[in-house]
């Protein structure tokens, strides 16, 4: 553990990496607003603008546990910094893009940078601050990367609304730039380097097998519904089985000999690490196929331009905002209890949602969504930065870098899975009557199920978790 920074360095360094948090969760979702006037300009195909999407989900989720554990063997600041060079780099590419191939290309090196520079975020904050400079830091970090995420719609639909220095959708990626550019240049300065236990040797071929595995499963879901589910999408799904399972008997091998294996076989023997990562693999599952369901009801189904539907989404952030600040009081009085809250809640604003659209439509105010948006948005931030706190609780030092590229990938995995799930039952519904009101609500149904499933999960949580994390952290 190092030594607590000086209370300046620590805030800096702090807003240092929320910075590198927030374009990363940003450009994630800022995408989807930027999509039919990239199509339109660049002449691109409906396949070709696919893979800016999934290029970059399958590059990060790929590489998401590789870079943790080699932040863990190069120095964690060492690792964002490469990590955010080459992402705001690739942002440059892809704004300057003249082509689809080279926009693909580019997303593909964002991918790859986050994967690097974003597990070591959470690595930084378990290492560098302690007792309630290191809760109130994982909580603001839950914040802002729920903020990223119900915030990219409302940014982008302005960034594109008032087409910035005549940009037109090249400033969603361009806005990376001077953020990315101000923290590396912060970064040296406020952040002190620090590295894992373990051997300095790069495990090649555990990094290729979990790479190959992801690909494995994310690849067909991203793309199987779009292209019919052909055959190969099956033989994909069935081969990342035996892959995941000569991962995990390499890792095992790894730790019987005394090495330093990707994945420490310690961390799924602690029941609150993995009872919490089951957890968010569901929450994620129903957050960013909620975003994606909910902007293709407004946009396509109500009509309104990227600027109204963003606007839309700001009741959600503000529910967030609220609940992500109260969150820790709440923590400490009901422990893990808080996340069955949060579902609970999430549950019960979906339901509001569900039945206005159903007495809607796609007609009349999109004002009356607000109150259900609200509420959502309230369980969102209940759920969010306690969840993190409950994966990482007890966590050694030395395995902060995989445990944290651990839950990044499965934070990344849960968000494909539920797109491609949720997307497949909004599109089947939707039908060549274009019945968007009506996919909607089949949509949000189940995401509301989701919701009431993380809320069972969290019980099985040891004790009342997630409050060990917070007292641990306070010790």
């Amino acid at each position: 553990m190092t030594e607590s920074p000086h209370p300046r360095r620590a805030a800096l360094g702090l807003a240092v990496l929320m910075a590198a948090t927030f374009i990363f969760v940003l450009d994630f979702f800022i995408v989807n607003v930027a999509i039919p006037s990239t199509q339109a300009d660049l002449h691109a195909s409906a396949g070709e603008i696919q893979l800016v999407i999934t290029g970059f989900a399958i590059a990060l989720a790929s590489g998401l546990i590789v870079g943790g554990r080699l932040g863990d063997m190069i120095g964690r600041r060492r690792a964002l910094m490469i990590g955010l060079a080459v992402f705001t780099a690739a942002s440059a590419v892809c704004g300057a893009a003249g082509s689809p191939a080279v926009l693909i290309a580019g997303r593909i090196a964002q991918g790859a940078g986050a994967a690097l520079f974003s597990p070591q975020i959470l690595a930084i904050i378990g290492v560098t601050y302690q007792g309630e400079e290191r809760v109130r830091a994982v909580t603001l970090y839950g914040l802002v990367l729920g903020l990223g995420a119900v915030s990219g719609q409302l940014i982008g639909g302005l960034l594109i609304h008032f087409d910035v220095l005549g940009l037109g959708w090249r400033s969603c990626y361009l806005v990376n730039l001077p953020i990315g550019a101000a923290a590396l240049a912060l970064a040296p300065r406020v952040l002190a380097e620090s590295r894992g236990a373990g051997g300095t040797r790069l495990d090649v071929g555990g990094a290729l097998l979990v790479a190959a595995a992801l690909v494995a499963v994310v690849l067909p879901l991203v793309e199987g519904r779009e292209r019919g589910w052909p055959l190969w999408t099956w033989l994909c799904l069935a081969a990342a089985v035996p892959l995941l399972g000569a991962f995990a008997a390499r890792q095992r091998r790894l730790a019987a000999r005394g090495g330093a294996p990707r994945l420490p076989p310690a961390l799924f023997r602690r029941r609150a690490f993995v009872v919490g990562l089951l957890a968010s693999i569901v929450f994620y599952a129903g957050m960013a196929s909620f975003f994606l369901v909910l902007a293709v009801y407004l946009q396509q189904g109500r009509g309104l331009d990227a600027l109204g539907s963003g606007v839309t989404f700001t009741p959600l952030a503000a529910g967030y905002l609220a609940a992500s600040i109260a969150s820790p009081r709440l923590v400490a009085r009901l422990g893990r209890q808080t996340l069955a809250l949060g579902g609970v809640i999430r549950a019960v604003g979906l339901a509001g949602l569900a039945l206005t659209v159903a007495a809607i439509g796609v007609e009349g105010e999109t004002a009356v969504l607000v109150p259900a948006l609200l509420v959502d948005g309230v369980g969102m931030g209940l759920l969010t930065a306690p969840l993190v706190s409950t994966v990482l609780a007890g966590m050694d030092p030395g395995d902060a870098g995989a445990a944290t590229g651990v839950l990044s990938t499965a934070q990344q995995v849960g968000n494909t899975v539920g797109v491609a799930v949720i997307g497949a039952l909004f599109y089947g519904a939707l039908g060549p009557a274009g019945d968007y009101a009506g996919a909607f609500e089949v949509a949000i149904v189940a995401i509301l199920g989701i919701s009431l499933a993380v809320a069972a999960l969290v019980q099985l949580l040891p004790g009342r978790a997630p409050r060990p994390a917070v007292e641990a952290a306070a010790a």
